[in-house]
């Protein structure tokens, strides 16, 4: 069954057509063409499609559209800047060279904005905590959770 939607993503409106049972990440990436939230597991287990609901982290996968008409959506396009500079979080995952196949990367750093909002100078055990819903492959979380240093610090931002 069809339904006509309001989303509010990345600070514009956008009307769509849809199941209301439809997971939120299909509708991001088939009908917005926002590709950041990847497709990784399925069952909200790996991170790769996280997105922030209001402001928290929380994946998309699974979570259906119905659920979010009346939140602000925001996606790893919407984290740049009206003149397109990189958010300050992702200026300091490309200075502490933290990213390496990608899998992870949007779920590390829409998870990291998340945790500095929640808690700007967080140490070493709030990171991992913060970061423990998205997982990195590669073993590159030395780098990852410099970056939230370097971001939380505003070195070179």
């Amino acid at each position: 069954m069809m339904a006509t939607i309001d989303l509010h993503v990345n600070r514009e409106k956008h009307t769509i057509q849809a199941d209301p049972a439809t997971p939120l990440l299909y509708i991001l990436r088939n009908q917005l063409a926002l590709n950041g939230p990847k497709y990784g597991c399925g069952v909200q287990q790996c991170g790769a499609c996280m997105i922030l609901l209001d402001g928290k982290a929380v994946t998309s996968c699974m979570l259906p559209v119905a659920a979010v008409k009346n939140s602000e959506i925001v996606t790893l396009e919407g984290l740049t800047g009206a003149d397109n500079t990189l958010h300050r979080v992702q200026e300091a995952f490309v200075q502490e060279q933290a990213a390496q196949c990608g899998y992870c990367l949007n779920g590390m750093v829409m998870s990291a904005v998340s945790l500095l909002q929640q808690n700007p100078h967080p140490d070493d055990a709030a990171i991992r905590a913060g970061m423990q819903r998205t997982l990195c492959r590669c073993g590159t979380q030395a780098r990852i959770i410099r970056a939230i240093k370097r971001a939380a610090a505003g070195i070179g931002s």
